[in-house]
């Protein structure tokens, strides 16, 4: 039966560390505390990656286009995200809320991988960025590839610098089987991972 949707907490818009700040203290972190995140933090990463920032459904990183070809998912363990149950969860843009798309605890799975790299298995919350590469080669064709690209990019630095924000770090991972991350993730075939970034408390 399917669940009722997650909804978040709303994003906060001011905060206390300058962009300056956060691009200075950013640092690629793999080794996390075992302290869980809160919903809100989590919500947070969330809309700074794709929340909508403007009318017309304009998002938090800039997309060739408009044409957002980006899907998130968040992977977490037991109670390691405050209020959630060990799942993959899918972020609703729109409605700022989070579906339940796989019961269970898929990050050693997850770490497995992606060449054994502890770091996905440890952190609290691992965010999976995935595209489906249709929506922007409908309209540029074979450019929209590299426009993706580009578009993945800016949801990781926006992802990185919101968390130092939040006194947490990340690390970038894109050394991973593609096909056993969309096998273990039940993505469909035109659904293509290609960013794990584990979030965490850093040691």
């Amino acid at each position: 039966m399917k669940r009722e949707p997650i909804r978040l907490p709303d994003p906060i818009h001011y905060g206390k560390t300058s962009v300056e700040e956060a691009i200075l203290k950013r640092r690629s972190i793999r080794r996390f505390r075992s302290d869980p995140l809160t919903l809100s933090q989590l919500s947070q990463l969330l809309w700074a990656a794709q929340g909508i920032t403007a009318s017309g459904g304009r998002r938090a990183a800039p997309s060739a286009g408009a044409t957002y070809p980006l899907e998130i998912f968040a992977v977490t363990g037991e109670q390691t995200v405050a209020g959630l149950t060990a799942g993959v969860y899918h972020y609703q843009t729109d409605r700022h809320a989070l579906d339940t798309y796989i019961e269970g605890d898929l990050r050693p799975a997850l770490a497995e991988a992606s060449l054994g790299q502890s770091c996905i298995a440890t952190s609290p919350v691992d965010i999976i960025v995935c595209a489906l590469y249709f929506r922007t080669m409908y309209r540029y064709g074979r450019r929209g590839e590299r426009y993706v690209h580009i578009e993945v990019g800016h949801v990781g630095q926006n992802i990185a610098l919101q968390a130092v924000a939040l006194g947490l770090g990340t690390v970038m991972v894109g050394a991973f089987d593609d096909e056993q991350v969309r096998t273990l993730l039940h993505l469909e075939e035109q659904l293509k991972p290609l960013y794990i970034i584990p979030v965490g408390k850093p040691i």
